[in-house]
């Protein structure tokens, strides 16, 4: 079987989670982000924009493929 090309998101962490409730700190450690300005390409599901929209003030998308 060949695998399908999966689509994927590059987030970037552009916030710092100081200060931040534990829930946000939690999601952004979740995403593979602990560092500002740290990059993550992530695999473009449902789960992942939800994360990605609960710390939206946080979190920037750089790139969508």
């Amino acid at each position: 079987m060949a695998k399908k090309a999966t689509k994927t998101v590059t987030v970037e962490q552009i916030g710092s989670p100081i200060r931040r409730p534990k829930e946000q700190r939690a999601t952004l450690v979740g995403l593979g982000l602990n560092k500002m300005h740290k990059q993550r390409t992530l695999e473009d599901t449902p789960s992942v924009r939800g994360m990605i929209a609960a710390v939206s003030h946080l979190v920037r998308v750089v790139d969508e493929k």
